[in-house]
């Protein structure tokens, strides 16, 4: 898994490109370290194709810690990665759009 960061101002986005599983959830997390001075995080998810319990792990650890900080929301995200969200009760804590 590749993942591409454009910051712009207190913006971050992230954009991963594969599969976020059990061998690419460490990337996800190393790359999501440091929201120092981020007051918005986006996750664009266009190009994930699948997410695993790892990767949701990640993700709500990052969304509580952007709690205080600003917000975090998820983009682009297709139909198969949203039915994991959907059958986990996280489409209801995640933004998504």
């Amino acid at each position: 898994m590749t993942i591409k960061m454009t910051q712009n101002g207190e913006k971050l986005t992230l954009q991963p490109d594969g599969r976020i599983d059990t061998n690419t959830s460490a990337d996800l997390a190393s790359a999501l370290e440091t929201l120092d001075g981020i007051s918005e995080l986006e996750l664009d998810f266009a190009k994930v194709s699948y997410i695993s319990s790892a990767g949701l792990r990640v993700l709500l650890k990052t969304h509580k810690q952007m709690l205080s900080a600003g917000g975090m929301k998820l983009i682009n995200v297709n139909d198969s990665v949203m039915d994991v969200f959907t059958v986990t009760g996280l489409s209801d804590v995640f933004t998504i759009k």
